[in-house]
């Protein structure tokens, strides 16, 4: 299984990989890694892939997912800044473990908001296969179009859709 996914850096959409030790469940608390001093999270929308493909085409790509989830995409920030500094990657800033929350599947997207994601699901299909070939089980997360807002220890993220909560994580 792969973790593709789509972040806001430097006002544009930049294509990033995880392994699959970067997911967190639904209700399991983050514990925010003694290597950090400065934990940030944005929100974001996660796809599951539900079929396989490579090079996909535009007027196809809502068929090669069939739910989505909310998330939240935690970053190591004060390491995030230090690498980009001094020109180097910063893949450890955001790609450690459980540095991906997933809330609860959805089979309609209808209910999700998509102005504010980086770019819309189904570019993010086209995009993801035009580099490597999907496979059932894969994840596609999108961020929203903003930067990181830090969280504090003892902090609840939750997102709510119509009244019902999608997502709940404490940070420990």
């Amino acid at each position: 299984m792969k973790i593709i996914g789509f972040v806001y850096n430097d006002g544009e959409a930049q294509m990033v990989l995880k392994g699959d030790s970067c997911l967190l469940n639904n209700r399991k608390p983050m514990f925010v890694p003694d290597w950090t001093q400065e934990l940030g999270v944005t929100e974001c929308m996660i796809l599951r892939v539900s079929r396989l493909g490579k090079g996909i085409a535009r007027k196809f790509a809502s068929r090669y997912y069939d739910a989505v989830a909310p998330g939240a995409d935690f970053t190591a920030m004060d390491m995030l800044r230090e690498a980009k500094a001094k020109g180097e990657p910063w893949t450890e800033a955001i790609a450690f473990d459980y540095s991906l929350a997933v809330g609860k599947w959805i089979m309609d997207n209808g209910q999700w908001t998509m102005d504010n994601l980086v770019l819309h699901p189904d570019e993010a299909i086209v995009e993801a296969s035009k580099v490597m070939t999907i496979r059932q089980g894969d994840l596609i997360y999108i961020q929203k179009r903003c930067a990181p807002r830090p969280v504090q220890k003892e902090e609840v993220i939750r997102i709510e859709t119509e009244g019902e909560e999608q997502l709940y994580c404490k940070i420990k």
